[in-house]
């Protein structure tokens, strides 16, 4: 089965181009679950979630919808003594998540900086170890953990590499569709806007891409592979300035046959 959604949802942005002008903002997720049924939660990434949050999900999403929690940067960007207490914190706070039926898998990315080598191997080993019993996906930036031993540490481990749509530049992964686990398989749309993938003032630059129909038709094949050959399959969209990701992943649900609930366009008009 294929799971379509965004990475993140909360985007001021978003206001008039996905969210009616009149909605307030503590009802952004319920709108949001409204249209699609999986989400990818980025703020984790900045701070582990708190007990408030993490309920808001539980209570205001359907008993189905399916959650993939960004792991805390002090878990997969700081490999010192934080980085454990870190962790032991993120998984208490995610733990009811998967009690409800919620928590679809913990995304663990890693930045371009976290280079293949012996010992971020043996990190990475040993972090996948602590991980269970949680479904993982493993996101790397650098080419470099491209290789089959890493692959088949993942298979070991029946983590999911996380497939990537990011611009063709060097040192960077490829696009390439891959499944290291039974449970899940996973495609993340960055972009492809290299010119500001190294060169930016803000972080949102790297992300500001609008795919063409055509960019999109490509993964089609693909991401059909992908959903035969795990039990489920996400794919996100994480090109979210204005509101680009929520047209780009309906213009995927309409290539894929995926059923969207009707918009009112009037409220809530898509950008061109």
């Amino acid at each position: 089965m294929i799971y379509l959604g965004t990475s993140g949802f909360s985007y001021d942005d978003w206001k008039g181009v996905f969210y009616p002008r009149g909605l307030a903002k503590r009802d952004y997720l319920v709108y949001y679950a409204d249209q699609f049924p999986a989400l990818e939660l980025n703020s984790s990434y900045y701070a582990i979630p708190s007990p408030r949050l993490i309920e808001s999900l539980l209570r205001r999403t359907p008993e189905d919808f399916q959650i993939v929690v960004k792991a805390f940067r002090g878990i997969t960007h700081e490999r010192e003594d934080s980085a454990e207490s870190s962790r032991r914190a993120f998984l208490e706070a995610v733990a009811p998540l998967a009690q409800g039926g919620k928590l679809a898998a913990v995304l663990l990315q890693f930045p371009y900086s976290f280079h293949y080598g012996k010992a971020q191997l043996e990190f990475l080993n040993r972090l996948l170890g602590q991980m269970r019993p949680y479904p993982t996906v493993v996101e790397f930036r650098n080419v470099g953990w491209m290789n089959s031993r890493v692959l088949d540490l993942l298979r070991s481990h029946d983590a999911a590499l996380c497939c990537v749509d990011e611009p063709r530049l060097p040192g960077l992964m490829p696009r390439r569709a891959l499944c290291t686990s039974s449970r899940l398989a996973y495609l993340r749309f960055h972009g492809r806007n290299a010119r500001k993938w190294w060169n930016h003032n803000e972080s949102w630059e790297r992300y500001d891409y609008l795919y063409t129909r055509e960019e999109l038709q490509e993964w089609i094949p693909a991401i059909r592979w992908l959903e035969k050959s795990a039990e489920k399959a996400f794919v996100f969209f994480n090109n979210h300035r204005s509101g680009q990701a929520i047209k780009n992943a309906r213009e995927m649900g309409s290539l894929l046959g995926l059923p969207f609930p009707a918009q009112d366009e009037e409220d809530t008009p898509i950008v061109d």
